[in-house]
């Protein structure tokens, strides 16, 4: 018999592109050596553009999708992508419930790369108190990291630094937090993962030109993929951003919008070599 491959269960809605979504979350894991479970959270109308609209699952059929394969596999990380609904929230977070040892990453998918909005205000106060205690890593862009942690008492607050943002995620209940900073105005991209005790890793990346469809997806699923297979959080967070930024920098634009990563860089390399 061949050797078991990690399993990583996704929740996420689809892309028909390709390039973001569920089907990058699952080329990314199938490319990192995991074999990848879904649970479709919902169905999007979407091009390289942007996103034109969607459609959230009933929330029983998130469950019933879940239950059925986490009682036929081992499941060994989960992450979570767009999800669609409240309801949708407090299904995937009664599912993870019944798992507290198996990691689990979220990228809070809030908007399109276009600024499309994909998740209510509603749906971000019940991501936070439903999710976040249980999330073992959240990675949002700063953009998103600053909505999570906005409060209507704090409205006349300037928004607050990444460092701070980092902290109030954390006292969410996250265990770990990767900022990421390609919406920052920086010479170069940088990524900074956090933890109780505040900044563990600082790492600066080129800017690339261009923009990426799917780039979020395919760093939250690489991580996920390395988690599952055993790597602690400081190394699957460190070889995950390598693993991107060679899918974005390698990219192609098949649209008439944003670059797709081509997260099977590695196999094209290879076969050139031959």
């Amino acid at each position: 018999m061949s050797p078991q491959l990690p399993t990583v269960l996704v929740f996420a809605a689809t892309d028909p592109t390709g390039g973001a979504g569920l089907q990058a979350d699952m080329m990314t894991l199938a490319s990192l050596g995991c074999h990848p479970l879904s649970v479709v959270t919902a169905i999007t109308v979407q091009d390289t553009v942007g996103v034109e609209d969607f459609l959230p699952l009933d929330a029983g059929w998130i469950t019933d999708q879940a239950r059925c394969v986490l009682e036929d596999m081992p499941v060994a990380a989960f992450k979570i992508g767009m999800i669609g609904s409240v309801e949708i929230v407090a299904a995937i977070a009664e599912i993870v419930s019944d798992y507290p040892d198996i990691p689990l990453v979220l990228d809070p998918v809030l908007a399109s790369g276009r600024g499309d909005e994909l998740a209510t205000e509603e749906l971000i106060y019940a991501m936070r108190d439903l999710l976040l205690p249980q999330t073992t890593l959240i990675t949002p862009n700063s953009i998103e990291a600053r909505r999570l942690v906005e409060d209507d008492t704090m409205e006349d607050e300037d928004d607050p630094d990444l460092d701070e943002c980092a902290a109030r995620l954390i006292d969410l209940g996250c265990e770990y937090v990767l900022i990421t900073g390609s919406h920052e105005q920086t010479a170069q991209v940088t990524n900074i993962l956090y933890s109780e005790s505040g900044r563990m890793q600082s790492l600066d990346w080129d800017r690339l030109p261009g923009s990426y469809h799917g780039s979020g997806c395919t760093l939250a699923s690489a991580i996920a993929a390395l988690l599952a297979q055993g790597l602690s959080i400081d190394e699957a967070v460190k070889a995950a951003q390598e693993f991107t930024y060679e899918a974005l920098r390698t990219g192609y634009r098949l649209g008439m919008g944003q670059h797709i990563p081509d997260r099977l860089f590695w196999a094209r390399e290879e076969a050139d070599e031959t």
